[in-house]
């Protein structure tokens, strides 16, 4: 059984990929607005209609992972791999430091080694944010 909630998850990692709204995305794959919010609002569970139009308008999208998470994940961002993800504790090569606005910002730099990153939350210019937590 599809879970909804991980399904609507799923289906946003889509559109983000894509750097799609939920209008494009519903006329891409050829639905109304109202099914793609409904879904991501887990009001309505996808229907396999639904679910073949979108694997239909995007061949490189594996069903068994739509469906369940587990499989093939297409988006499989470099932070999901295990050898080198956000979290990990290997030193990399230190980069030059971005031009800043004003010297304050540099002020508020930690020095040193003794902080780890925990959690990372991402902006998208739509208004949604992805928060990715380092999991124990």
């Amino acid at each position: 059984m599809v879970n909804s909630e991980e399904f609507a998850a799923r289906l946003q990692r889509v559109m983000d990929h894509y750097q799609l709204n939920g209008s494009s995305f519903a006329e891409s794959i050829g639905v109304q607005r109202s099914a793609i919010s409904h879904i991501l609002s887990s009001r309505n569970k996808p229907s396999l209609e639904f679910v073949m139009k979108i694997l239909e308008a995007y061949p490189d999208i594996e069903l068994y992972w739509l469906l369940n998470g587990k499989g093939n994940n297409p988006f499989k961002s470099v932070a999901e791999t295990p050898a080198d993800d956000l979290f990990s504790t290997q030193e990399h090569a230190k980069a030059e430091p971005a031009a800043t606005k004003g010297p304050a910002f540099a002020e508020q730099m930690p020095v040193g080694n003794s902080k780890r990153v925990t959690k990372v939350l991402i902006f998208y210019d739509d208004n949604t944010f992805e928060e990715l937590v380092k999991v124990h």
